[in-house]
């Protein structure tokens, strides 16, 4: 699970991180927070994902440490590489699509995933317009994992929508 609350004040990131990370640990579920490393670890979340503007990898993990896990956004190879020289758990990589929640205009593709992949050893989690539809080509250019929004949250039917993306990974 990721929180992801662009707009929130300081104090509520960190209530809403505090509830969440506790729901989450009663389910077995790992929490990482957009953004701030110091919310992360105050909430006792799992890890921190940071963008390419956010507080710098290094930083971060000096402030978090290795116990906590440290993802980047990434959208090319030689972005991919920095994080993963850097210390990086994971990358998160896209857009792969155009659309999704940002509207974006172009996607960075399935080749330029198959780059990436060819290029680092840790995970890859992409990010971007992926659908129920077409996560399973996601998956096999390379991704680990893909985070999928748009499709979700407009689905008439979260909870159905939920399982028929999880049974695609069985």
């Amino acid at each position: 699970m990721q929180l992801r609350l662009k707009n929130a004040s300081s104090r509520g990131l960190l209530a809403a991180a505090r509830e969440i990370a506790a729901m989450c640990r009663e389910r077995g579920a790992m929490l990482i927070v957009d953004d701030r490393a110091d919310i992360a670890m105050l909430a006792g979340a799992d890890g921190v994902h940071l963008g390419q503007e956010d507080l710098p990898l290094e930083a971060a993990r000096r402030l978090v440490g290795r116990e906590m896990i440290v993802g980047i956004s990434t959208h090319g190879v030689e972005q991919a590489l920095a994080a993963e020289r850097g210390g990086a758990d994971y990358i998160g990589f896209g857009p792969l699509y155009p659309g999704g929640l940002r509207n974006n205009a172009a996607g960075k593709g399935l080749e330029m995933l198959r780059e990436v992949r060819a290029a680092v050893r840790i995970p890859i989690v992409a990010i971007g317009g992926i659908t129920e539809a077409t996560m399973p080509a996601a998956l096999a250019a390379g991704a680990d994992a893909c985070a999928i929004i748009t499709d979700v949250v407009r689905a008439r039917d979260l909870t159905a929508k939920v399982r028929a993306i999880l049974a695609l990974q069985r």
